[in-house]
């Protein structure tokens, strides 16, 4: 099914719609906060993934739900040294709501055709051999 359409900002206050980003590749929607730990011990696997597989054909979207905002966010990735993610923010949690992420972390994969294409709630290690096949078949 289609993937609901949010307005997130951006880390220096620019507001993007959501459908932009998944409406012409594939992405794994990230949603974290700061308060929580898996996320703080997964972040850098995605980053890495992002890295090695990141293009204008695929993304990772770091979605911070945390209402402690972008200045907690940021701090957040430059204590766990985030390079290649770049950060997303939903104070109102209106992405995680519409989207029903149960809880964080969750990451889903949306194709580029705006459907799920699946989801994860819980750890994972995104730079596998594994999460990168499910990305590949994505861009297929």
């Amino acid at each position: 099914k289609p993937a609901p359409v949010t307005v997130l900002e951006t880390i220096d206050g620019q507001k993007i719609d959501l459908g932009k980003l998944y409406g012409a590749k594939p992405v794994y929607l990230k949603f974290w906060a700061t308060w929580c730990v898996p996320c703080r011990h997964e972040m850098p696997s995605l980053d890495r993934l992002q890295k090695d597989m990141g293009s204008d054909q695929f993304e990772v979207v770091a979605l911070s739900l945390d209402r402690a905002g972008r200045d907690a966010a940021r701090k957040f990735f430059d204590e766990i040294k985030v390079q290649n993610l770049k950060l997303y923010i939903d104070q109102t949690m209106k992405a995680g709501n519409g989207l029903r992420a149960v809880g964080m972390p969750t990451t889903i994969l949306i194709g580029k055709d705006g459907k799920e294409l699946g989801r994860l709630p819980g750890p994972a290690e995104w730079d596998s051999e594994a999460a990168k096949k499910l990305v590949a078949e994505a861009l297929k």
